[in-house]
């Protein structure tokens, strides 16, 4: 693999130096991968494009297995969604939260629910949620800021579609070491070294529960706030709100919808995906330890995600809400809601296959050991990944992308395990927080349309805590490189830093603007709520301050 030399380095830099000035992730990875089945046949390398792109489907049943829950579990959305799952959910948040601090709480919350796909966790949380922070005046730009910073960062930390790709990922990393089979370790066990090194999206949910819990906002979200909670309005005069969900699939018919729609599922999905990894990594003998490192997770992901479905499918034939031909017709709509994230999924496999093929990470990893300090890797990585995914607007891209490389680069400078684990953590949290950064992210975008948020306002509002976050993630990151202290003894003095960082920014930023810290004093919008400003997007006087 290694004669390939610096021309391993083409085909990772031309996708991400592509998507830099296309802003297309699929373009830029299929191309990506055009061109190093150029250098490989040293032709025209199509039919060597194509092996690869067949093979990551094809020729690996774990990632025939990811395909198939991704798409099941697009069909779980659109049928929970026909249901009137998240509608029941929005009836009942209207009912009972009474104030901007409770609806805050109340989307934290139900976004750490929605763990298991971000796709759904913005499409549920802000469709169920914008009517009720409408009518107690949270402005949609710090509605969507809850939504996407709770969509990502829970994903990748949880049973997901997001856990199930990262499986795939750090599988492909090792597979481009020169480790023989019997020593590369299972990638769950990685996975779960990974988590406390996934600083950002620790942060990222522990910075949304401060935000709320304390009620203080800083940057333009303090603007945002101040005019939603004085003048009722929750846009801007000049925004441009994102398309409704009902747009893609419809306003759900559904006369009186029940809980029972939206938590049967879920909690279909948690128990038989957690029971069916244990069915399968027991064996007489075994500790729970060993049973669960030991589990095949992409089977139990299939299991309990047709599980879900099969749930949805009892509640709407059960009740007579939908029959079997009208389930049938929003599965197959389902299947559609993922199809870029599928596309996205086979590509990323391919370009692993690519740098795998031309040893693009034993050639970094030679040149790396000789340049850069293994304690300064996980933070360079994570800024690297971080500009791949703000360029590209994909985080799985950027996974994939990033990962397949990073990961031979990490074990040839450190020769640990440890190392990678971080290097994981690090490659998941830049593609985070890049994602949050740009405006062209899947999720970003999702995440103002099922709010009803101008997407530019939501970006530039959610900028201001996405770069407060990082910094003190990369801050432990340093921190750990140096000292190789326990990562979960540094978590807790993050929280406390975004605490502080939180307290003091809102004041600076409050005096500055002559307004109070938390937007409005909850006083003055029940004063304006009794006086029949009900805070809707086109009520109430001029905003005092537009930020």
């Amino acid at each position: 693999m290694a004669e390939f030399g610096a021309l391993s380095l083409v085909p990772p830099l031309f996708a991400i130096g592509l998507a830099v000035v296309t802003r297309k992730a699929v373009l830029s990875l299929f191309l990506g991968v055009w061109s190093g089945g150029v250098i490989y046949t040293g032709g025209v390398g199509l039919s060597q494009t194509f092996d690869w792109i067949v093979a990551a489907i094809g020729e690996s049943t774990f990632h025939a297995q990811i395909i198939i829950f991704t798409l099941l579990l697009g069909s779980a959305v659109a049928m929970i969604w026909q249901l009137g799952g998240s509608h029941a959910v929005r009836n009942w948040a209207i009912a009972h939260l009474d104030s901007r601090r409770k609806v805050g709480v109340a989307a934290w919350l139900l976004g750490l629910l929605l763990f298991f796909d971000d796709y759904a966790n913005t499409a549920v949380v802000g469709s169920t949620m914008r009517d009720v922070s409408d009518h107690l005046r949270l402005s949609r730009e710090k509605l969507s800021y809850l939504v996407d910073s709770t969509a990502a960062p829970v994903a990748t930390l949880a049973i997901s579609s997001w856990v199930a790709f990262q499986l795939s990922m750090i599988e492909s990393g090792y597979g481009a070491t020169d480790l023989a089979a019997s020593e590369i370790p299972n990638a769950f066990a990685i996975f779960l070294q990974s988590i406390p090194y996934n600083t950002y999206a620790i942060l990222s949910i522990a910075m949304v529960g401060i935000v709320v819990l304390s009620g203080r906002d800083y940057g333009e979200m303090l603007a945002a706030e101040h005019r939603a909670a004085t003048t009722g309005k929750v846009t801007r005069d000049d925004a441009r709100p994102m398309q409704d969900v009902s747009a893609e699939l419809g306003d759900p018919d559904v006369e009186d919808p029940e809980l029972l729609a939206f938590f049967l599922p879920i909690g279909v999905l948690i128990v038989v995906t957690l029971g069916s990894a244990l069915w399968t990594g027991y064996s007489p003998g075994s500790s729970l330890y060993e049973t669960i490192i030991g589990a095949d997770y992409a089977v139990a992901l299939i299991f309990g995600s047709f599980a879900m479905v099969a749930s949805t499918y009892a509640i709407g034939v059960g009740t007579g809400r939908l029959s079997l031909g009208e389930s049938v017709d929003t599965t197959i709509d389902g299947f559609g809601i993922m199809l870029t994230a599928v596309t996205i999924l086979v590509l990323a496999w391919s370009i692993g296959n690519v740098v795998e093929a031309l040893g693009t990470g034993e050639y970094v990893g030679g040149i790396a050991g000789q340049v850069l300090d293994p304690a300064l890797l996980p933070v360079v990585v994570l800024f690297t990944a971080a500009f791949i995914a703000f360029s590209t607007g994909s985080s799985w891209g950027t996974m994939g992308i990033v990962t397949p490389i990073a990961v031979p680069v990490a074990w040839d400078l450190a020769g640990s395990h440890a190392m990678v684990a971080a290097i994981v953590g690090s490659v998941f949290s830049g593609a985070i927080f890049g994602d949050h950064a740009s405006p062209i992210s899947d999720t970003t975008v999702l995440s103002a349309t099922f709010t009803g948020a101008d997407l530019i306002d939501h970006v530039r509002t959610q900028l201001y805590y996405a770069v407060t976050v990082v910094v003190v993630a990369s801050l432990l990151l340093l921190v750990w490189g140096y000292t190789r202290v326990n990562p979960w003894l540094l978590l807790p003095v993050g929280v406390l830093a975004l605490v502080g960082l939180v307290y003091g920014l809102s004041t600076l930023d409050a005096r500055r603007r002559g307004i109070d810290p938390t937007g409005a004093d909850e006083a003055a919008v029940e004063t304006s709520e009794a006086a029949g400003d009900l805070g809707t997007a086109d009520s109430g006087a001029p905003p005092t301050d537009d930020g």
